[in-house]
């Protein structure tokens, strides 16, 4: 194995473009905090390797050629994944175009275009009323989202769609709403930046500032309290506070530049938020948008259902398997108890045997400290 330091000499030209702005100093300095960090991490490596004996060391070396060689098709792999789901998200399309036509009453369940819609009875149903309201509360997650008040806007909801981004990588959700009286909006959308697609790892997401119509924002609520008696001001003072919505879903939580900012409480609970912020964008992606007709009908809950029920056989697996571990622990416990139970009484015979024969010097008591 070749022991020579690892070159560095090029590293100032491999410097992302936004280190140009830099002096020439603080550049310097740069290059060189990373020419020494790099430097310490080889070393760190390089001691292991010195370590072993040399035919160790070779076969540690055919293990890293192992890898390498792995660490390539893994490369391939995931190209060809990506190219894969893009090949067939671009067939799911026209499926998904038929699906908007006819849950909106564009055309007929047949594929019959919908002149003949228009000429309907007045009143009667066109496409298939609250389909996107009635797939979401169908899914766990979402349906502990979704408030009463939720439901007014949500029966408006006409299509949700996704697409990846890939600068930054991420994806990007886009809720497709009908003019309704609760906001301006006709699209709502949801981007999630990631640091790691495969992971996956949160860097931030970023939702769309509704434009709420006056006195109909659903993400906060208009207390009233009366004022004091004797009070002059005999008008009812008001104050709005933040309430529990779906909608809250299109303000994420922000996440600060300097995480020095957070102490470890606040940064666990923007952990926490960020989290379930993720749980509910995916649930969406993953499950409701390529499986929607499913949720209506209540299908696909009965599927999670079932899986949830898998898991929880598995964990009671578990559990049952520990607590026989803790029964037989138990019951060695108690046959050594019974052991020195009757080691103690036979100590005690003999001494009383012995008495009556002769006076036996007691030893004086010892209390346990």
């Amino acid at each position: 194995m070749s022991n020579d330091p690892i070159d560095v000499s090029d590293l100032g030209a491999a410097l992302p473009a936004a280190a140009a702005a830099l002096s020439a100093e603080d550049r310097a300095g740069l290059v060189n905090a990373l020419k020494s960090k790099l430097q310490n991490l080889a070393g760190q490596h390089s001691d292991i390797l010195e370590n072993l004996t040399p035919a160790v060391r070779k076969r540690v070396e055919a293990l890293k050629g192992i890898q390498s060689h792995h660490d390539d098709l893994e490369a391939k792999f995931f190209e060809e994944r990506a190219n894969l789901e893009a090949k067939y998200q671009k067939l799911y399309e026209p499926l998904y175009t038929k699906r908007y036509e006819i849950v909106n009453g564009i055309v007929e369940a047949e594929g019959v275009k919908s002149e003949n819609a228009l000429k309907q009875e007045e009143g009667q149903e066109k496409g298939v009323p609250e389909f996107w309201l009635t797939a979401m509360k169908s899914n766990e997650i979402l349906a502990e989202e979704i408030s009463e008040r939720d439901e007014e806007a949500l029966k408006y909801l006409k299509d949700i769609k996704w697409c990846k981004i890939n600068d930054p990588k991420g994806f990007k959700l886009e809720f497709f709403f009908d003019t309704n009286p609760i906001f301006k909006n006709s699209v709502l959308t949801k981007t999630y930046h990631m640091i790691d697609e495969e992971e996956p790892i949160l860097e931030k997401a970023i939702g769309t500032e509704i434009e709420w119509y006056p006195g109909k924002c659903l993400t906060h609520k208009i207390l009233k309290k009366k004022p004091k008696k004797g009070s002059k001001n005999t008008k009812p003072i008001t104050k709005t506070e933040p309430c529990d919505s779906f909608f809250n879903f299109f303000n994420p939580p922000e996440v600060p530049e300097d995480d020095d900012d957070l102490d470890e409480e606040a940064a666990e609970e923007l952990q926490n938020q960020m989290e379930q912020d993720y749980d509910i964008g995916s649930t969406i992606r993953d499950k409701i948008i390529p499986h929607a007709v499913s949720w209506f009908t209540g299908e696909a809950a009965q599927g999670d259902e079932f899986e949830d029920m898998e898991d929880d056989d598995e964990d009671d697996d578990e559990e049952g398997d520990e607590d026989e571990e803790d029964e037989e622990e138990d019951e060695d416990e108690d046959d050594e108890e019974d052991e020195d139970d009757v080691k103690n009484r036979k100590k005690k015979t003999g001494r009383s045997q012995a008495g009556e024969g002769q006076q036996v010097e007691r030893p004086p008591e010892c209390k346990q400290q």
